[in-house]
């Protein structure tokens, strides 16, 4: 085999030999002039391919992908055995009616106490308000929808007017809101709310179908490309449960990014330090979630971009899994709604963004609000049923003795070294002691565990993504629209350029490898834990605001823990269990088996019922629900 290096089968791979060897990522940091004139270098031929070369050489891509022997046959998308059901759960119709599986996830929930809600004194101890408190509200008429679009419309204005510009949302249309409002305001009035959802005010990421908004994937041009005729499936689901939709949430370009910098339109800040990254790329559903000014958006998730910003902006997402959500019809730009690998057309171009990685999936500021949402947007299509065979999507009953006794059965992996492998001990400490809370409180079972294999890993998840992006772009960029995109997305496409279809297929024997790891891992054990990243919330360099900014050492600790879940399509989600000492949010992931969303869900719950400490009121937060 020459000098290739040949890789033992994956089930022979001797655990008690795996070393954790820390993430060195070697490339440059640049913004300003200096990234300006390195993407033009990138750009030019014969030295742009040079660079290319070198870096990824320098990052040992060239010898994993071309000088390695992978004795696995490439598996094209995630593929499970058969899982065992989830237990103190409920089943959830995904055939039926969204609002009705929206009412049976209330029933899920414990009971709304609403003394207890509306006698706390916020100045003092800061809460979100929940989505059963606005329907409290409207219910008992403190306020109407109307009244609350009114506190909601001049905020996002004000955002919009900032200079710098710190837009949150991309597309936004103050009359339509108003609309939306007094739609359901009126059924309020009448005593026919369509449910719990009906007059809560969601914002949708910019790859999301939302009409009669257009689709920017925050670009200057694919609006002009492929116009939107119609809502996205999740979209339409919530839209039949009354959801009042404020518009298309501003997010990295093409989400080909992990901080959510945006020279196009503005780049969103975290609210709880306006001169901070919200991380990418629902940069813009995290921000608004987290200002208080909706209770809950919709984001996508292909690397990692909806645990992220809710990471760093303090609010719960979930990544829910590969194949769990109905994607008929053309839905995102970064793939079609939500899951699988999928072609998806307008009138003439077929676009598959990030068609195996990526999910769309819910962020608000509690995990009964995600509940509540997830149970909305839910339901895979009847092709997806056939070919990966999902369990019944379930939710856990909270409201129950017998889900509360089915924490302590859990076993939770962690794998230390990989745990302990971050910038600051400030997130993995606070990580741990929820972790023991957990285990003191419930009963839970901490189980060491080894995941060999994680540089492979990162690499996979690289090829698989960069090259299903490429691959759908290539007739734009062609067309002229390449010199259109950002630096930053310019120099990715130099890269995943680079890709050939051995790559490709070499990434995929990976994935087979690295599925076959993690499967054994969840015989023993129930779900994953980690961090959510392995840093908190970067500030923002003013020489990126113009161009944009390449920082991979900062992309590699906001990622190190979240690609398995896209690559191999496990369901995960971050919940907030703490803060660094210069004050800015830590969270925790939890990564379930395949269809596992009821398990993560009770979980994270008990971990948001355990943070004991008060929450800190963002810098930026609008109390939108006044009553007096």
């Amino acid at each position: 085999m020459g000098k290739k290096r040949v890789m033992v089968p994956a089930a022979d791979v001797d655990l008690s030999a795996v070393k954790y060897q820390n993430e060195a990522i070697q490339a440059p940091h640049l913004t300003g002039l200096k990234f300006k004139l390195f993407v033009k270098l990138l750009e030019t031929p014969l030295i742009g391919p040079l660079i290319i070369s070198h870096l990824k050489k320098e990052n040992k891509m060239i010898e994993l992908l071309q000088n390695t022997v992978i004795p696995e046959a490439p598996m094209y998308r995630p593929e499970y055995p058969p899982q065992e059901s989830e237990t103190g759960v409920v089943v959830v119709d995904e055939d039926g009616k969204p609002e009705d599986r929206v009412e049976l996830a209330m029933k899920c929930l414990p009971p709304y106490n609403a003394a207890s809600s509306w006698n706390e004194d916020l100045a003092s101890s800061f809460r979100y308000w929940k989505i059963r408190d606005y329907a409290h509200a409207y219910r008992s008429k403190f306020v109407t929808p109307s009244m609350v679009a009114e506190q909601i419309i001049p905020v996002i204005e004000e955002f919009n007017k900032k200079d710098p510009p710190m837009p949150l949302l991309i597309s936004f249309d103050a009359e339509e809101v108003r609309k939306q409002a007094a739609a359901s305001t009126k059924r309020f009035e009448e005593g026919s709310p369509i449910s719990i959802l009906d007059g809560i005010f969601i914002a949708i990421k910019d790859d999301i179908d939302l009409y009669p908004h257009p689709s920017k994937g925050a670009t200057t041009w694919m609006h002009e490309v492929r116009p939107v005729k119609e809502d996205a499936i999740s979209v339409s689901r919530l839209r039949s449960c009354g959801v009042i939709f404020v518009g298309k949430a501003n997010m990295h370009e093409f989400g080909m990014g992990t901080t959510g910098n945006n020279p196009n339109y503005g780049t969103t800040r975290n609210p709880h330090a306006v001169d901070r990254y919200t991380g990418g790329s629902s940069s813009g559903p995290a921000a608004i979630v987290a200002s208080g000014l909706c209770s809950a958006a919709l984001g996508t998730d292909g690397g990692g971009s909806i645990r992220i910003p809710s990471s760093l902006c303090g609010v719960v997402g979930l990544k829910t899994t590969f194949g769990r959500t109905n994607i008929t019809g053309f839905q995102t730009l970064e793939i079609s709604l939500s899951l699988t690998l999928s072609w998806c057309y307008n009138d003439v171009v077929p676009y598959m963004i990030f068609g195996t990685v990526e999910v769309t999936g819910p962020i608000a500021s509690s995990v009964e609000d995600v509940m509540l949402v997830y149970a909305a947007i839910l339901g895979s299509r009847p092709e997806e049923r056939i070919s990966l065979n999902p369990s019944p999507p379930c939710l856990p009953n909270l409201a129950s003795r017998d889900g509360a006794d089915a924490l302590g059965s859990l076993r939770l992996g962690k794998y230390t070294a990989w745990f302990n492998d971050v910038q600051s001990t400030d997130v993995s400490d606070t990580c741990e002691d929820m972790l023991n809370l957990l285990s003191r409180t419930h009963g839970c079972e901490m189980v060491e565990i080894v995941i060999p294999e994680l540089q492979e890993m990162r690499t996979a998840h690289l090829v698989s993504i960069g090259s299903e992006f490429i691959n759908s772009l290539i007739p734009d960029i062609e067309d002229g629209k390449g010199v259109r995109l950002n630096y930053d997305s310019r120099t990715n496409v130099r890269l995943f350029r680079s890709f050939s279809a051995s790559d490709y297929i070499a990434a995929q024997c990976l994935r087979r490898r690295l599925m076959h790891h993690h499967m054994e891992i969840f015989k023993k054990v129930d779900v994953i834990v980690t961090p959510t990243t392995g840093i908190t919330a970067p500030k923002i360099p003013s020489s990126a605001l113009s161009y944009g900014e390449t920082d991979l050492q900062t992309t590699g600790y906001l990622m190190r823990f979240v690609i398995a879940a896209n690559l191999l399509g496990f369901p995960a989600i971050s919940i907030p269990v703490g803060y660094d000492k210069q004050g800015l949010p830590i969270g925790l992931q939890l990564i379930g088996r395949p269809w596992g969303e009821a398990t993560l869900l009770r979980l994270a719950s008990a971990v948001e019922e355990l943070y004991a400490k008060p929450k800190k009121r963002p810098a930026s937060f609008y109390d939108v629900l006044k009553t007096k």
